[in-house]
């Protein structure tokens, strides 16, 4: 029996190192299931919207090219057992599944058993890297919804893992697939990237650091537009909102707007050396689906794992800089206490 234990891995991968190939292995794992004609998904928490939203889209029966050679054929539903919005919602999402025709498993071997790839969609990102582990030693690709774990320190313990057991990993929000941000970023929408203006939700959890639960959309926003290369990060706060204002390479700035009070929403503006461009607002789960189910199908994450974890280190700058007033923090230096 492998071990699982997330302080024995972190204490393993800082003492022995770990190495950077991704293999990713083949797809389809074979031998077992109804669904040999399509590669068969599980999904791991039941305690999110997210999970019901995905499955739909992936079970629809007339579904677009681009979704129909998956299915999601299993469920393991916890999920947290901690915050109390989230686990009141795991019953009836699992009857949701049932009546879907999806098999509820009793543990994640169960579900790694039945399937070819694995959506991580618990709400509470503190189970992730427990959860992570036995997918990537098991070689299945996996897509971690936001956020990727509870800490900066777990998510690079799950970047480690996937390099150390070759297994591809992918995370996103579903905010990156918005048009006009994409259009900004692979289409030269507003010629070369000058800085950018993002506003979103941002609802606290105490468990979690304050950007990492609700934040994490609008930042993700923002480095869509700006990529990576952010220097220092500093941060203003009241109790019904956040300014948090990075600097990246070449003097660019790039400020996201945290919204707890008033008239919420999603959106932005991208400042260009030839256009300034108004982001306009969300479009739902699909654009995101059809991403990872390429993911799938090539092992190939459309988001970099450095990408990533400048996001992360980025939302773990902004709490630092709270903590110490406002002042600017550097990022090299927040990224060298989580290593």
């Amino acid at each position: 029996m492998i071990n699982y234990n997330r302080r024995k891995f972190i204490k393993s991968a800082a003492t022995t190192g770990i190495g950077m190939g991704l293999l990713g292995g083949p797809l389809k794992a074979g031998g077992r299931g109804r669904s040999q004609d399509k590669t068969r998904v599980g999904i791991i928490g039941l305690d999110t919207s997210h999970s019901p939203a995905f499955a739909k889209i992936i079970n629809d029966p007339n579904g677009a090219a681009d979704v129909s050679d998956f299915e999601l054929v299993a469920a393991y539903p916890y999920g947290s057992r901690k915050i109390e919005s989230s686990y009141r919602r795991i019953p009836g999402y699992i009857e949701d599944f049932k009546e879907m025709g999806i098999d509820i498993t009793e543990s994640i071997d169960e579900l790694i058993d039945k399937v070819d790839v694995v959506l991580l969609a618990t709400n509470d990102g503190h189970p992730h890297l427990e959860q992570a582990l036995p997918v990537l030693i098991a070689g299945k690709r996996l897509f971690i919804d936001k956020p990727i774990a509870g800490s900066l320190k777990d998510t690079v313990a799950i970047m480690q893992a996937s390099r150390q057991y070759n297994t591809p990993v992918f995370s996103s929000s579903s905010l990156r697939y918005m048009s006009a941000a994409q259009a900004v970023r692979n289409d030269n929408a507003v010629g070369d990237v000058l800085g950018a203006d993002i506003y979103s939700p941002a609802h606290l959890e105490p468990s979690h650091p304050d950007l990492f639960w609700y934040g994490i959309h609008g930042v993700e926003i923002l480095f869509t537009i700006m990529g990576t290369g952010c220097q220092s990060v500093s941060r203003s706060k009241t109790n019904g909102s956040d300014i948090v204002v990075g600097t990246w390479k070449d003097e660019h700035l790039g400020t996201w707007r945290g919204i707890r009070n008033g008239s919420s929403g999603y959106g932005g503006t991208a400042y260009g050396s030839e256009k300034i461009l108004p982001l306009g607002s969300y479009e739902g789960y699909r654009p995101l689906v059809v991403e990872i189910l390429e993911f799938f199908r090539t092992g190939i994450s459309p988001v970099s794992l450095d990408e990533t974890l400048e996001i992360y280190a980025f939302m773990e700058a902004a709490d630092e800089s709270k903590r110490q007033g406002g002042v600017p923090v550097q990022m090299a230096d927040v990224l060298a206490k989580a290593k």
